[in-house]
């Protein structure tokens, strides 16, 4: 008897363990928050499966990490894989990492969004690069957008255009859908449908004059 309750015990507890490393893997990445580490971005870049993160833009420097991942692993693990990815949606081929600076060959993104940690990669493709705004117009303009964590109230705020003291016209509540209509600098306009389903439109803040972004592409 006490055999069997021991590997019955074994067995519940291999099965847990494989669950919990499968989530801890496996989970698709989004931003939730309003990151300040990331406010000198300009853009994000489609990375491949195993890169050498070089600490200048010379096959020559330091090596500071090579990066590997797949759907299941990734390494180092003192990174991350969460401050690795700015999005990481293998369903959606999106593992997009956030780029401070580029030449022509080289392109330098933040490895250690917690820590503010940047480096160097090769280039392989540089359509794999989109700026901010090529991102928001393909993914925001498909999936519409919703309001980061940390984010002012006064990003709830409804303008009727393009300046802090515009008028505002109406408050985003409880929403069920904010779609993106169009960006003009740091604001978008949008339509959003509440859930007393009145629609509302006109401009809200997308970002802040020094890069924080309060909005992002709701991509499901």
């Amino acid at each position: 008897m006490k055999k069997i309750l021991l590997f019955f015990v074994l067995t519940v507890m291999s099965f847990l363990m494989l669950g919990f490393n499968v989530e801890a893997y496996s989970k698709d990445i989004m931003p939730v928050r309003s990151e300040l580490n990331q406010t000198r971005t300009i853009g994000l870049y489609q990375i491949g499966e195993d890169v050498q993160i070089y600490k200048e833009p010379n096959e020559e420097s330091q090596i500071l990490y090579r990066v590997r991942w797949n759907n299941n692993e990734f390494f180092p693990s003192e990174i991350g894989a969460e401050n690795f990815f700015v999005v990481f949606l293998p369903n959606k081929s999106l593992e997009l990492v956030a780029v401070t600076d580029m030449t022509e060959d080289w392109i330098e993104i933040v490895y250690d969004e917690t820590n503010g940690k940047t480096g160097w990669i090769k280039m392989d493709d540089p359509y794999k690069f989109m700026t901010w705004m090529n991102f928001y117009n393909t993914y925001g303009k498909k999936y519409g957008l919703t309001l980061l964590g940390g984010a002012p109230n006064s990003c709830k705020d409804i303008k009727a255009s393009t300046e802090d003291l515009a008028r505002t016209i109406s408050t985003i509540n409880h929403p069920t859908k904010i779609k993106l209509n169009v960006i003009r600098g740091n604001w978008a306009l949008v339509s959003v449908m509440d859930m007393d389903k009145t629609p509302k439109t006109g401009y809200v803040r997308w970002r802040s004059d020094d890069g924080v972004r309060y909005f992002f592409p709701a991509i499901k």
